[in-house]
């Protein structure tokens, strides 16, 4: 089974980038062959400044390896390291219906949200789909609000093959654990859209001070609390031991404390679960060329499978092999 993911260096990951995707990206590394991509490509639909993307690639890189992602087990490359998906792109462009895009609700989501109409935002899932099957990709683990575009791709490759011959594999969608939805310092999904993120990777001082912020009700000290469904419990959830989350339950059903107390708790926690990542990020970041070797390997990989299924597509709709 061939897993392929990509995601996107549009700022430093947060909590809920990692318990809602990446986390189960690295689960996923040890499949007959996983792909993890920076997609940087997508990225230029909101990031215009030259350094920052640089720099965000570069991170996002660094941070995916210190979080456990394993080079030497799963491919890990920056999405315009393989040119090939530009060329598929646009094969694909040419047989999508502009009604197919036009239905997209990530679309009219940020149209709503009034983020610039431009083309690359239109076309994004005819890219994401170029992503998908130019590595023959079996699986693609995608949160539910990208299922849509695994549908997309799926209905463009199929219209392909259907034209053209038999080209593509058709790939399926995995949903990420709904149960992994983190919130935010606000209650809320935690989004870099909503301002309510937590850094993975943001000093110890700085997380300690958004996590005595994070919002929450007014109920009385001494009154007993259902822990399932409080936001604070549901983070302090993530990082705790399951004697850890039992005890923290259990005081929250016995009343009597303070959303301080729980707070303090969560920041502990949260430290103690990153503490090795930190550690390691720290030393990784002092290598910046290994990572660039890295994402360079990881790139000559992608590309020995890119150029077999370009190929592929590229004789069988008849611009290449007479």
């Amino acid at each position: 089974m061939r897993v392929l993911s990509g995601i996107q260096p549009t700022g430093r990951f947060h909590w809920g980038n990692y318990f809602g995707a990446i986390r189960q990206y690295i689960d996923l590394q040890d499949e007959e062959a996983s792909l993890y991509f920076l997609a940087n490509l997508h990225a230029l639909t909101t990031i215009r400044d030259r350094d920052l993307l640089r720099e965000l690639t570069l991170d996002a890189a660094i941070d995916l390896i210190a979080l456990g992602l394993d080079p030497d087990r799963a491919v890990l490359f920056a999405q315009s390291d393989v040119p090939e998906v530009s060329e598929l792109c646009w094969l694909l462009m040419t047989i999508t219906p502009m009604g197919l895009l036009e239905r997209c609700v990530s679309y009219k989501d940020k149209k709503d949200r009034g983020v610039s109409a431009d083309t690359g935002l239109f076309t994004y899932p005819v890219l994401m789909s170029a992503d998908i099957i130019l590595y023959d990709s079996d699986i693609v683990p995608v949160g539910g609000d990208q299922v849509q575009h695994i549908e997309v791709c799926r209905d463009i490759a199929g219209k392909f093959n259907h034209l053209f011959g038999e080209t593509f594999v058709l790939p399926k969608a995995k949903v990420l654990d709904d149960s992994a939805k983190v919130p935010g310092t606000d209650g809320e999904k935690m989004s870099k859209s909503y301002n309510n993120t937590i850094e993975l990777f943001e000093p110890t001082k700085s997380m300690r001070k958004k996590i005595m912020r994070i919002q929450t009700d007014s109920r009385p000290m001494e009154e007993p609390k259902e822990p399932e469904g409080d936001h604070l419990y549901q983070l302090y959830y993530l990082f705790a031991t399951p004697a850890e989350r039992e005890e923290m339950a259990a005081l929250y059903r016995r009343g009597g404390f303070g959303y301080g107390e729980v707070k303090k708790a969560l920041a502990d926690v949260a430290d103690r679960f990153l503490e090795e990542p930190r550690a390691k990020r720290e030393e990784l970041a002092a290598h910046p060329k290994k990572i660039s070797e890295i994402l360079g390997d990881g790139a000559a990989q992608a590309r020995s499978k890119a150029q077999e299924v370009l190929k592929r597509a590229q004789e069988n709709c008849g611009i290449k092999g007479w």
